[in-house]
């Protein structure tokens, strides 16, 4: 049998969880590389994925602690599409997807990870990128660093 071994990825389950809201804590730390900001806003902020489907999936995250979108105030809507396609453009830029996913996930029975402070899934695809590591073992395989994806995509957002 053949292994295959991602030990930054046992982080995930191991990682002490934090007291409140972890999207909440983030925009908190004053060092943006630190904590994967790539650029914020008046109302939202894009952020790296700490835990990625792919190479340079990105968020688009409420600045304030909103559940969904009915608790998305007019004067937020016209920067969330802003930035939704900067992350996109960033994202089509820098990685040369094939395809790109844009998804939100609402509730815990959707597979939010962070039910209750509404964020935007931007995730870069490929032919092929679902392969057997993802269909047979529940794994994915990300063959780029956060450090480096950070790097690809900050210029985009400068």
């Amino acid at each position: 049998m053949d292994r295959i071994y991602a030990p930054w990825r046992s982080k995930y389950f191991t990682m002490p969880k934090e007291k409140g809201c972890l999207f909440c804590n983030i925009q908190k730390e004053k060092d943006d590389q630190k904590a994967g900001i790539l650029t914020r806003g008046e109302h939202w902020y894009i952020i790296l994925n700490t835990f990625p489907y792919t190479n340079g999936h990105i968020m688009v995250v409420a600045n304030r602690h909103v559940k969904n979108f009915g608790g998305i105030a007019e004067d937020e809507t016209g920067e969330l599409f802003q930035y939704l396609k900067r992350a996109e453009g960033a994202v089509r830029d820098a990685y040369n997807p094939e395809g790109i996913n844009v998804g939100v996930n609402l509730g815990s029975a959707a597979g939010a990870g962070i039910v209750d402070h509404l964020h935007f899934h931007v995730v870069p695809r490929w032919t092929g990128d679902t392969n057997f590591m993802t269909a047979l073992a529940e794994t994915r395989v990300v063959s780029e660093e956060l450090e480096k994806s950070y790097l690809n995509l900050k210029p985009y957002f400068e």
